[in-house]
Formats: structure tokens, sequence, C-alpha cells
């Protein structure tokens, strides 16, 4: 499984030079982010304890670098309502929030920031709302430099990075890398995530963690990230090079796309910040049963022997959403020593019982995504599957093997089309499974 160059250099050169007449300026000015989408096959929704719609990458914002932005969740309150019934902030372009989040990001940790940016986001609209990244399906972010003053246009989690076409990278993540390039910023992979997290805890009002950033920003090339979302500790974990030293036969995966038709933004969607709620609310519990109610109420602040003792305290919901938590980091102990190992099928079964988990116990998901699940667990030569994302739409991931990716692919097209034709329709039937490999992580061009 070699490493595919992406983007090519005709590539390359073919964006640059549309940039360049967009801007004004020469080829030479013009610098690409570039990075693949990010998948998590096991940790699901532990990140947080420690938004998409399609059509959106048409459009333009514009403001001041040295303009001091506040939360937009805190001014989405009193945003003005014009005659149709529609707000500012929902006219402007969906990325739009992004870039001003990355620049309050920056500006909140004292950087100033003297030069603008001209660029667009280019992605593949099928992509979008997919679950593969909380907040993006954009393959390059594109920008010039302008002048100043102007204005621009131990929760544990083990995540992978997928490469070539299928690449994206997290917006927020790129207008940072974007800004900081354009201003000669020197800033480090784990400040980006501390300031990937302003733009969506702070600046958005999303309760969630640091997986996807962390994966974007740390992985490596066919490297398994093991993120310690609690401590911020991560390592690169490879698998053995050979599946059998004595024959010496190279192992080979594939990672298989699955996409539901069902587009939801997450940001609009109550029942990931619900969920969320909970979890903490069963921390409270726990640690007030253990005598410790001045720790905050963070499941990762919980001893594991403590929530085996005093789990039957919890009502049925709370346990559900603990019972998650504690097997899920139990299961990416098991499976970064599978991975590390070679031990494929292994690994693939703990993605799939994380996948069962999220179903039974974190209660995401809806009959399509379910079906595609099931769909996906059968088919021939998946290791295993689950619900990419936060599971309350888009797609599912799967681990097989590189011989029957082909066949599992067309399995899971015609089975998910007889279970939910209407919903197959709306996809791109060239999208509809896709065959990916690794990636690598974000980066400067």
């Amino acid at each position: 499984m070699g490493k595919v160059p992406w983007p090519s250099n005709a590539e390359l050169d073919e964006m640059k030079k549309l940039v360049a007449e967009i801007a004004g300026r020469c080829t030479e000015d013009v610098r690409v982010v570039v990075s693949p989408y990010r998948i998590c096959p096991l940790g699901a929704h532990v990140d947080h304890q420690v938004i998409l719609n399609s059509g959106q990458f048409k459009g333009e914002v514009r403001f001041s670098v040295d303009k001091i932005l506040h939360p937009i969740h805190i001014v989405k309150a009193s945003d003005n309502i014009n005659e149709s019934g529609a707000s500012k902030l929902q006219q402007e372009c969906t990325w739009g929030n992004y870039a001003k989040g990355a620049l309050y990001a920056l500006q909140s940790r004292g950087n100033v920031l003297t030069q603008g940016i001209i660029g667009f986001v280019f992605g593949s609209e099928d992509l979008d709302s997919s679950g593969l990244s909380s907040s993006a399906a954009i393959e390059m972010f594109r920008c010039a430099r302008r002048g100043k003053g102007t204005k621009g246009r131990p929760c544990g989690v083990l995540i992978l990075n997928l490469g070539k076409n299928y690449g994206a990278l997290k917006v927020g993540v790129a207008y940072l890398l974007a800004f900081e390039s354009a201003n000669n910023l020197d800033v480090s992979p784990t400040e980006n995530i501390e300031y990937d997290r302003l733009i969506e805890n702070e600046y958005l009002g999303l309760k969630n963690g640091i997986l996807d950033q962390s994966a974007i920003l740390l992985s490596s090339y066919g490297c398994l990230t093991c993120m310690n979302c609690k401590t911020k500790e991560h390592k690169l974990v490879r698998l053995p090079e050979f599946q059998n030293l004595e024959t010496e036969k190279p192992k080979a995966y594939r990672i298989l796309l699955a996409f539901s038709g069902l587009k939801q933004a997450l940001t609009s969607n109550p029942g990931y910040n619900r969920r969320v709620a909970e979890c903490q609310e069963a921390a409270r519990l726990l640690l007030h049963a253990t005598g410790n109610e001045a720790i905050e109420p963070l499941l990762s602040n919980v001893e594991p022997a403590a929530y085996e003792t005093h789990k039957s305290k919890l009502e049925p919901t709370l346990a559900r959403r603990a019972e998650h938590y504690f097997s899920e980091n139990v299961r990416v102990a098991k499976g970064l020593d599978a991975w590390a190992s070679g031990k494929l099928e292994d690994f693939g079964k703990l993605i799939s019982a994380s996948g069962l988990s999220s179903i039974q116990n974190y209660e995401c998901g809806c009959e399509p995504l379910i079906q595609l699940y099931e769909i996906l667990v059968r088919a021939p030569g998946v290791y295993g599957a689950r619900f990419s994302g936060a599971g309350f739409r888009g797609c599912c991931i799967a681990f097989v093997d590189a011989n029957s990716a082909n066949e599992a692919a067309s399995f899971v097209r015609n089975e998910y089309q007889k279970l939910q034709p209407k919903l197959a329709g709306q996809i791109n039937s060239k999208k509809a499974v896709l065959i990916c490999d690794p990636g690598d992580c974000a980066h400067v061009i």
C-alpha cells in the first residue's frame, strides 16, 4: 500500500493559477493548506469528557483582521431578524464563521494579525455533512496574502487519517494555518489544537472535545494516532510491516466510507450537547457517591473501580452513557494492542463493538445509519464497522481486507438500496461507498 502524493503537482499548479487570478497576485504568493478527513475507529463520544448543511461552498465573507471579535453563540442571541425572518448571521456564508472563529482564537491568546488573506475553500459537496470531521468537508484552502489592514474575502481515542482525493480538512484548522502562514506566526500543532477548541467551544458554542483537531494536526501517514484527551499526550502506532514474518506477506487493508444520504448540522441537533450533559450528570453522581463532590463532573475524573462500585446508583439513561464511556476506553486500550500486533481481525471486532455501544448505550444514530452499520458488519472482507462522527447523520466507516474492498463496496451499495431506496437515490452513485487509503496530517504547501 504505497503512499500516493496528493495533491499532484498539476493540481497544485492549477489551483495556484486560479487563486492568483482572483487575488491579482503572482502564483508564487499563493499558498495551499491541505489535509485529509479523519476517522475515529475507536474512542467515540469520550473526548468531550476531560456543522454542516450541504451547498455551503459558495459565497464570500469579508472582515478586518484588526477587528476584535466576540463569540458568535453570544452575539446570535441578540442578532437582528430581518423581514424574511432570517438572521444576518444565517445569511452569511457558513464557512465565514470559522474564519472569524480562527481570528477570535488567535486574538484571544495575544497574537496580533496584520495580514489578511484572499482565498477560497474547495471541496466535494457530496461529502459534506458526512460525519468525517465535525466541522468540514473541505479538501483545500488556498490563500494569497493581502496588505496590512485590508479586509479579507484518558479519554483515549484512536484516529486514522484518510488521504488522496477523499481528503478534507477541518475548516477551523484550515483557517488557522492560513492566517498563521500569512502572518508568519510560528504555532505548534498542540497550540493549534487549543486554538481550534476555542473556535468550536467558545466562538461557536459547541460542546465537543479535541478529537478532530488532534487527528488532523498530529496524525502521520499510515499510523494510528492514540490521543489521551485528558492529558493531551499522544503517540503514533504503526502496523507491523508484515502480517506473517515467515512468509513475509504484506499487511493490506482499505477503508470504506458508506454514506446514508442523511445530512444534519451538528450544531442544530440538540442530541450531541444533551448527551454531553448526561455524561456530566452521571459523573457528578458517581463523584458524589465517592465523596469527591468538589471535583469537576467529568467521567474522566471517575476511577473505573469507583464506577463499578457505584454504577447501580445511576438511573438507566445515565447508566448507559457511563457504560459507553468506560467500555469504550477499555476498547481503545485493547485496540491499540491489536493494531500494534497486526491483528486486524481483533481490531475490527472492537470497532464493531464500539458501533454497537454507540447504538445501545450512547443511543445515537437512526434507522438508516443503523441499517448501514449492520450491512457493513456483514459485508465480505470487512473487519469491523461503526458510525463516523457523532452518529446523528452522515456515514459509517469500515476497515476491510484490501482484496475484498471492491466486493464489499458493491455489496453495501446494493443492500442499502434495498432498505433505503429514497435516501440511496439522493447520493451520487459514484460516491455512495468510497474506498480510501490513509493520509497525512494538515500542512501548508
